[in-house]
This record gives C-alpha cells, structure tokens and sequence, in this order.
C-alpha cells in the first residue's frame, strides 16, 4: 500500500461542475476513486462523470470490495486508485476495522490486489479535500456514522471524533448516525446534530463547517457559518489526491 503523510496541504476548491471527474485528473493519468460506505461502495474514475454504486454492508468484506472494484473497472483502464475508508488512516495504513462492513480490512494489501499504486485516507478527509474553500474549515459526514476532519490553512488533518463520549454513555456517532436517525426520529435526531454541530465548531475553532454524507439533505435550515457540502466532492477530494500532491 502506498505511504501517505497524515497531514496534506489542500488546495482551496474552484466552482463545482457537475463533470468535474475528467477536469480534475491529470490529463497522463486515469485515477479511480472508491469511496467506501456502509451503505453503498462508490466508483468513478477520470472518464466518468457519475458514480457507480455497489451495495455494501456488513456482508462487504474486504476480499468482497477487492472483487466488486475489479469486475466492475477492468474495462476502465485506470493508472492509479485513491480510496477513502470508513475508519482510521495513518501513513496510508488502516489502524481499525470499519463499524458497518463486514472483516479484513487492515490485512488487506490492496495495491498488490487491485494491481495498481494506490493513496489512501479517511473518507471524510478525502471528502474534505473536494470540500476545502480556505480557512479553517471542520468537515462532519452525516451518513451511516459520523465522519469528521479539520482542514487548518490548507493543511488537512484526519479526525476520528465519532466515538467521542455525547451522553447518557453513547458517543457522537450513536446520535448522528442513521441508527440515532432510527431510534430517535428525524425532529429529535436534528435537535441532537445541531447541538453537536455547534459543539465541535466551538471546540475546534472553526471558521465554518461544511457537512456531507447521505443525510446532510435533511438539514433544510443551517445555522450561520455551516454549509452543505455536494457528495461528489468526496471524488474531487479522490483526485486531488494524485493531481495536487504528486
């Protein structure tokens, strides 16, 4: 697996286009991007404008994801993968299995599988690094857990802040994620992202907060300094991996 810094300086995002995919890759290069989800695995590479969903789950083991990627892009042509995983990512290396798949994670040598150089970080930072609009900016992902990370000047750093203690002895994920969407009810489940929201925001010093993930949509009204951010740029994050840190 290919080693990465913990820490990358970001380049500040330009308007988003709907085809970003083909604008943001190296013109020598075709770089596929998966991004890892409880819910749904995502592909796209440098000549596709939309993603590919692959169901995911528990059942999504890594031996599974490794031949789900290669069935679905062995016609694509790719030169390079970058990847954002559900969990802890430090130099490149998975310090823990995932919440919401199924094993095999950190044992995985996924170059050597997929038979390509690959980058690899959080996927909140990596949807961070399409999100980053100068500042000091606090991504959160509201999707099957609580993905988080802190861009400071340009320099990105990876957050695990999901399982932090809340309340009642349940942490930050246990609220926000889709099982405190289930048990609570949207109107609680909202009252609780709020509160949480502008509990990082503080605790980090953020000049603003842009939120991802399936269920930032059901947040109609925001407060001031917190934006929604478009799911796609998690794939213009994947892309900058390799066209701006080479």
């Amino acid at each position: 697996m290919a080693e990465m810094a913990t820490t990358r300086k970001a380049t500040p995002k330009k308007a988003a286009t709907k085809t970003a995919a083909p604008k943001t890759a190296a013109p020598d290069q075709n770089i596929l991007v998966i991004d890892v989800g409880g819910t749904n695995l995502k592909l796209i590479d440098s000549n596709h404008a939309e993603p590919l969903k692959i169901p995911s789950g528990i059942a999504m083991t890594a031996v599974r994801m490794v031949e789900e990627v290669r069935n679905a892009t062995k016609e694509w042509g790719c030169t390079a993968i970058s990847m954002g995983y559900p969990g802890p990512v430090v130099g490149g290396k998975l310090l823990a299995e995932p919440h919401n798949l199924g094993p095999g994670w950190i044992d995985m040598d996924f170059e050597k599988e997929l038979g390509l150089p690959i980058r690899v970080v959080n996927d909140a930072a990596m949807q961070a690094l399409g999100s980053y609009d100068g500042g000091r900016m606090l991504f959160l992902g509201l999707g099957t857990g609580l993905g988080s990370a802190l861009i400071i000047d340009g320099v990105l750093a990876p957050m695990e802040l999901a399982h932090l203690p809340y309340r009642k002895g349940k942490t930050f994920e246990d609220y926000t994620g889709i099982r405190g969407l289930e048990k609570l009810g949207k109107e609680k489940w909202l009252e609780h992202v709020f509160i949480i929201i502008d509990m990082l925001q503080k605790a980090l010093v953020a000049d603003y907060v842009v939120l991802g993930g399936g269920n930032s949509k059901k947040l109609k009204e925001l407060p001031k300094g917190v934006k929604l951010g478009a799911n796609s740029n998690a794939f213009l994050g994947g892309f900058r991996l390799w066209t701006d840190y080479k």
